[in-house]
């Protein structure tokens, strides 16, 4: 593989990890909880950072290294785990799914004037034809990319336009004023819980990456994937405290639009339908590959019928937005339901990893069993309380 394909193949799966993360859930929860945290919310994100390194590096090394789709390394450990686990993936993915339908209707409501309705339906259609296009892998690949670049610009404006008070950030992401492990829980799971996870992994899998030998550039892709949700997370974060330590008011039925308008005006009300659009168009693309890969790995009719599969795992999320409304609501809810699935699948795939033969004889690092069990400590702890 040349120097080119692999940088290609690497970016592509970290997009799709990022932009899966980078979701309207995404920029809803940030702004809520900036509002709620203020300057202490940079201590959320520096956590979720930790854990989310410690759960993206170990699953796509074990993914990788196995050259098998999560739910079948789940099954060689206990039989029917595997199809237990595509369960919950599937229904974390289907919870993120509604949100980020609800979320593509708000950002076309809101750059074109097309109720969110039409603009929920015609972002499904979109993205289904994305997926019945000839080269479908490499088309998400791309999608993925340019989207997430765009993202990320049109959030640098808005944050310098903000104008955030960078010093109480500072000292507060290290000495919060207060701490709330619901928020945490709720940011993880939108970043990392769920299929977010898998998404990458199971792309590099799908572009012949298995073995051990392709594990550097698999924690690479990795790497890059959290770097670009952070920076995303980060950029989003400064811009909303900018606008809450000026004094405004957020508008509690749209938290994020509200911040973009106050931070940049009409034109950055503009800009938010892009980036909302922008962020929810592509999580529905990661949300329904991701979903799917599991699916096909438990049951092998849902292969012999992926495209029917993927309608209806797209056509329901868009259905449920369309009769129960509520996007708000379901952003956030979306990415708690996550929170609660991640420390389980990282436990599943940490005792898989157990048996060098199942990884063809790679071992995964101590230090990277113990980061993974004290994610699962963690998450699992808070998620029960």
């Amino acid at each position: 593989m040349s120097r080119i394909t692999t940088s290609s193949v690497r970016l592509g799966a970290a997009f799709l990890m990022a932009t899966s993360a980078i979701g309207p859930g995404f920029l809803t929860q940030t702004t809520v909880f900036t509002a709620q945290l203020g300057a202490s919310f940079g201590f959320v994100i520096l956590v979720s950072v930790i854990l989310d390194l410690a759960v993206q590096v170990n699953v796509w090394r074990i993914i990788t290294a196995s050259g098998q789709r999560a739910p079948v390394l789940a099954g060689q450990v206990l039989p029917g785990l595997g199809h237990l686990l595509t369960l919950l993936i599937v229904f974390g993915g289907l919870a993120f799914n509604i949100g980020n339908v609800a979320g593509a209707g708000l950002g076309l409501e809101v750059f074109l004037g097309i109720p969110a309705v039409y603009g929920a339906i015609l972002s499904g259609l979109l993205a289904m034809a994305l997926f019945l296009s000839r080269q479908a892998g490499r088309a998400v690949d791309m999608f993925s990319r340019v989207l997430g670049v765009l993202m990320i610009a049109l959030m640098v404006w808005v944050a310098f336009a903000a104008h955030p008070p960078l010093a109480p950030v500072v000292t507060h992401t290290f000495w919060p004023e207060k701490v709330d492990m619901k928020v945490i829980l709720t940011i993880v799971g939108g970043t990392v819980g769920g299929y977010i996870s898998f998404a990458g992994a199971h792309r590099l899998l799908e572009s012949g990456w298995a073995g051990p030998a392709f594990v550097p550039d698999a924690t690479r892709s990795a790497l890059q994937g959290i770097g670009v949700a952070t920076a995303m997370r980060v950029l989003l974060f400064l811009a909303a405290w900018g606008v809450v330590a000026s004094g405004a008011v957020l508008d509690a039925a749209n938290p994020p639009a509200s911040m973009f308008r106050i931070a940049a005006g009409a034109v950055g009300y503009r800009f938010f339908g892009v980036v909302i659009w922008a962020a929810a168009i592509t999580s529905v693309v990661g949300a329904t590959f991701t979903s799917l890969s599991f699916l096909t790995a438990s049951f092998p009719f849902v292969q012999r019928h992926r495209n029917p599969a993927m309608l209806l795992f797209i056509g329901f999320s868009v259905l449920v937005f369309v009769f129960y409304g509520k996007p708000v609501t379901l952003l956030v809810w979306a990415g708690t339901v996550n929170g609660f699935i991640l420390p389980v699948a990282m436990a599943v795939l940490l005792l898989a990893a157990r048996r060098p033969e199942r990884l063809n004889g790679y071992q995964l690092p101590l230090w990277g069993q113990i980061a993974g069990w004290m994610v699962v400590v963690v998450m699992g702890g808070m998620a029960v309380r």
